[in-house]
């Protein structure tokens, strides 16, 4: 019971989200990663994160598809 009060009290920092967000948009993440993400990270974090991670991925696609099609 005390390391389930020890994990809520530990929040990782927002830049140890971004990086767990990094990785999962990759696909590469381990099992013990994610059990020990799901206790640490805060969870408006983690949303925020993903949606600046899907703004960046679909805003380089853009930019791709607009260089190729310009040539």
């Amino acid at each position: 019971m005390s390391e389930l009060k020890n994990a809520v009290k530990r929040k990782a920092s927002f830049i140890a989200t971004v990086k767990a967000v990094f990785w999962s948009f990759l696909g590469i993440r381990k099992k013990n990663d994610y059990e020990q993400d799901a206790a640490e990270l805060n969870p408006v974090h983690v949303i925020i994160a993903g949606i600046i991670g899907a703004l960046i991925f679909v805003s380089t696609l853009v930019l791709i598809v607009k260089y190729v099609v310009a040539k």
